[in-house]
């Protein structure tokens, strides 16, 4: 989970949507009164906006542009630019948005100009250098650019442009011509979305019903299937902080979800046990981060996650004293990927031991049958698991397959391009982790057999430890030099 930091999920698509729905339609109406008559008016457009339509959306972004009229103007103008893109169909907002990137890029000429004018600036002026230096900046920097910040002065217009965004997202992966402002948009939101400027906030029972609300909804990692399920998570041995921003003050953007218990978690099962009793908090001995969320598409790549443990590690250990060992229990979310694509491509011959073999060969009936074709036969049905002598079977080849593609396995270049730095753990959680400075400690068998957890992991997940006083050499070994901090028991697993 490139370049994009992403943590045990990838963004949901949003519930509210990036279609013209939900929040499309609430940013409709907080905008209507900022709308006045006559050319601010777009309230009329046909949805899949034809070319008479968008010619006057671009007439409307030139009036935006000009800045023409004082701060009531420019609002009405920006909002009525922003009604009419929330009230398109997708066709509608694909066409709003090549426009934008087709007509309002950089000025090449303008561009070319003042570097010109700045390469020929006396060297030893330093005030004409940084006004030459300035004006380059400026020739640089998209008209678009200006236009989506003039969005920042409406109400929630902050979550419209993660919102479109995310739409952007979507759209860029099938159409280039769109990429370069996805990734300008993508800059305006990380310098709004400072880590500096946001809040962190634990939530608990009595928290906003708005906002628990959007909790279930976001959650992915473990789908929370009712209001008694949330209650479970909130109650006293748990923990649920949120990190917010001040401009979007009712929309989580990324939580982590937090167990007080005495000893490292082997089952998200057991920990998820609504009848399970409720630990004192105050005699516990460790938090487990079981399942961490971003939930907000349109802010992918836009790291928060490292900055969310080490706030919350510090909170509990303020609160409570007696934590002495902070923990993950993390999905595997690539190793039936693939493991499956090994199996397919027969590289696993290769991987085999004989006694793997054998033990594979053993449980067909036909000896001719290739050990690759048994195991992707037995990983095929369901309900393995539940056969003893088949799961007691392919446990031991399975850890170690989990071990190696956890520790030894990595992420390779794309499309041709060589990877910048040092190489990286293929999973995205596991490499999401080991870049905050944790260490990979311990696998655990059947310890998510739910479906999910079966068809992505093999039922198997994986304890990353924090240890406070490790966290910053494991961060710098691993960053700089592709060294993946290991417990001993995985790695002997893994080049067994």
């Amino acid at each position: 989970m490139a370049s994009e930091t992403i943590t045990e999920t990838a963004p949901p698509e949003s519930p509210q949507g990036t279609g013209g729905l939900g929040f499309m339609e609430r940013f409709s109406r907080l905008w209507h009164g900022y709308v006045g008559g006559g050319r601010s008016d777009l309230s009329d457009l046909k949805p899949g906006l034809p070319e008479s339509d968008l010619m006057r959306v671009q007439a409307q972004m030139e009036a935006c542009l000009e800045g023409l009229g004082g701060e009531v103007s420019a609002r009405q103008r920006a909002a009525a630019l922003g009604r009419a893109y929330t009230g398109l169909n997708e066709e509608g907002r694909a066409r709003f948005l090549h426009l934008l990137a087709a007509e309002y890029g950089p000025d090449r000429d303008a561009a070319l100009a003042a570097m010109a004018a700045y390469q020929s600036t006396n060297p030893e002026d330093g005030t004409a250098l940084a006004r030459a230096a300035h004006r380059v900046r400026q020739a640089l920097q998209p008209p678009r650019v200006r236009l989506m910040t003039q969005f920042n002065a409406l109400p929630e217009g902050v979550h419209f442009l993660v919102d479109m965004r995310a739409e952007l997202l979507r759209l860029s992966r099938r159409d280039p011509a769109l990429k370069a402002l996805q990734g300008e948009l993508k800059d305006l939101l990380t310098n709004w979305f400072d880590v500096g400027f946001l809040n962190l906030e634990r939530l608990t029972w009595r928290s906003p019903a708005a906002v628990l609300e959007k909790i279930i909804a976001y959650e992915a990692v473990h789908r929370i299937d009712s209001w008694q399920d949330l209650k479970n998570r909130l109650d006293s041995d748990r923990r649920l902080y949120a990190f917010f921003h001040p401009r979007m003050p009712e929309e989580p953007l990324i939580f982590v979800q937090v167990a007080l218990v005495g000893g490292i978690s082997d089952s998200i099962q057991a920990l998820l046990d609504e009848e399970a009793p409720v630990l004192d908090p105050t005699k516990a001995d460790t938090a487990i981060f079981y399942s961490i969320s971003n939930a907000q598409r349109g802010l992918a790549g836009i790291s928060f996650g490292n900055f969310l443990i080490k706030r919350v590690v510090q909170e509990l250990s303020t609160e409570f004293p007696n934590l002495k060992t902070f923990a993950t229990l993390s999905p595997i979310p690539g190793f039936r990927a693939w493991l499956d694509a090994r199996l397919a491509g027969e590289g696993i011959e290769a991987l085999l031991t004989n006694a793997e073999r054998k033990t594979l060969k053993a449980l067909g009936k036909d000896w001719e049958e290739a050990p690759s074709t048994m195991l992707a036969e037995v990983l095929g049905h369901s309900d393995w698991l539940s056969d003893e002598a088949t799961a007691a079977a392919v446990k031991p080849l399975l850890q170690r397959l989990a071990a190696r593609y956890l520790y030894l396995e990595k992420r390779s270049p794309r499309d041709g391009v060589p990877a910048e730095g040092p190489p990286t753990a293929l999973d995205p959680v596991a490499h999401f982790h080991l870049t905050n400075g944790a260490r990979l400690e311990r696998l655990n068998w059947m310890a998510d057999t739910s479906t999910n957890g079966l068809t992505r992991s093999a039922g198997m997940m994986v304890n990353y430890l924090y240890k406070l006083n490790e966290i910053e050499k494991n961060h710098e070994s691993y960053t700089g030099q592709g060294r993946i901090p290991v417990s001993s028991a995985i790695r002997n697993l893994a080049e067994g």
